[in-house]
């Protein structure tokens, strides 16, 4: 079936890409901003003022994270672009380069800061902590931890994994503000001095978010598999029609947060008309889109025999072979015409071979059934399995 863009067109659902969302990743981001800047002009007089390098690393650290909102803003606004000539499917997808972007910038703060502390580790400083400065290091991990909640929780409201990492991160700034406080206070009491070990410390666990960052964000330029619960919503969606038998072959592609399109089979009666199929076809682009904001470019049929007892009875026989095999997840699209018996099996990612599970398959079925011509297709697991 061709493209089914015109069928959903003028529909106005519930829209996960949309205005009000930009609108609150550029506020979150905003309010980002200027937290970080603060707490790093006051990490950075107390660093300074104390001879403190775990305390200016910090104050390193929430200068990157300002920047990272200022990436976040600059994404969110390219990604809203509207769809083009070149880019048909919108810019949805700049938001996961802001995020890589993003996981370079925590990766490339962290190495530099790392070189800084090894060199403190090297020619050690005296620090000289003092009430004043201990208090305004605690204000900062109070404000941090709530800066850090309040992005994470904004960041899934608006689907934005870019505002969600940046949130993450700064719950980690929160405990890393923490770990040099405690350093500070034993220093004090104890005059055992952590500073430059401290520093390394903090460095490792930010190179360690940035490289975590960027693997996440490459696996989702990769193409990685949709959200289960997504495929399960349209799945179910799809089922609620009276005609429709099962729902097959779902894939789906990830345009960028809120913008996923896809495909499918269903299974009708083989007795149903052109017209009926195309109307039902309609029917179900348009409840899917309205539902999910999942738009479906294509919608194929299986059409099965609901008459024939013969076909029913070596459906069910065929089915019972298929499924003894490891590794085989599902047979569906049987047909049964004349003598020529077709459908296909799903094989999980885990089968070596999955061609030779399908020759076996189909040559079990031939010894069992001699009279007919078996044609067996093997299909891959896009998104039967979680």
């Amino acid at each position: 079936m061709d493209s089914m863009e015109k069928q959903v067109s003028g529909i106005k659902p519930k829209e996960l890409y949309s205005e009000a969302r930009n609108q609150l990743i550029i506020r979150t981001s905003i309010l980002g901003i200027s937290a970080n800047v603060m707490l790093a002009l006051l990490k950075a007089l107390v660093g300074m003022a104390t001879h403190s390098i775990a305390i200016t690393l910090d104050a390193v650290n929430n200068f990157t994270d300002a920047g990272s909102s200022v990436i976040t803003i600059a994404g969110t606004k390219l990604a809203s672009k509207k769809p083009d000539k070149k880019h048909p499917w919108g810019h949805g997808r700049i938001e996961y380069l802001s995020a890589m972007l993003l996981g370079t910038l925590v990766l490339s703060a962290g190495i530099s800061s790392m070189i800084e502390a090894v060199r403190k580790i090297l020619l050690p400083q005296k620090a000289e902590y003092t009430s004043v400065s201990l208090i305004l290091v605690a204000i900062c991990v109070l404000v941090k931890i709530f800066l850090g909640r309040y992005v994470i929780s904004a960041g899934k409201r608006a689907n934005s994994e870019t505002l969600v990492n940046s949130g993450r991160d700064a719950l980690l700034d929160a405990l890393v503000s923490a770990t040099t406080l405690a350093a500070a206070l034993i220093y004090l009491v104890y005059g055992i001095s952590l500073e430059a070990w401290l520093g390394a410390l903090i460095c490792v666990l930010i190179i360690r978010t940035g490289v975590e960052m960027q693997l996440n964000t490459i696996s989702e330029i990769l193409g990685q598999r949709v959200d289960p619960d997504i495929v399960r919503a349209v799945q179910k969606t799809v089922e609620s029609f009276d005609e429709v038998h099962g729902v097959y072959d779902m894939i789906f592609h990830d345009y960028g947060p809120g913008r996923v399109n896809g495909s499918l089979h269903v299974e009708v009666d083989d007795t149903m008309t052109a017209r009926e199929i195309s109307d039902l076809l309609r029917r179900i682009a348009v409840k899917v889109y309205q539902e999910h904001q999942v738009q479906l470019t294509a919608v194929g049929i299986y059409s099965m025999n609901i008459k024939d007892k013969k076909a029913v009875r070596l459906r069910e026989e065929i089915t019972k072979i298929a499924m003894a095999h490891s590794h085989v997840l599902q047979l569906h699209g049987f047909s049964l015409n004349d003598n020529i018996v077709q459908f296909d099996i799903i094989v999980d990612f885990e089968a070596d071979d999955p061609e030779k599970i399908r020759d076996e398959i189909a040559a079990e079925v031939s010894a069992a059934y001699p009279e007919l011509t078996v044609q067996a297709f093997c299909d891959a697991d896009y998104t039967f399995s979680e």
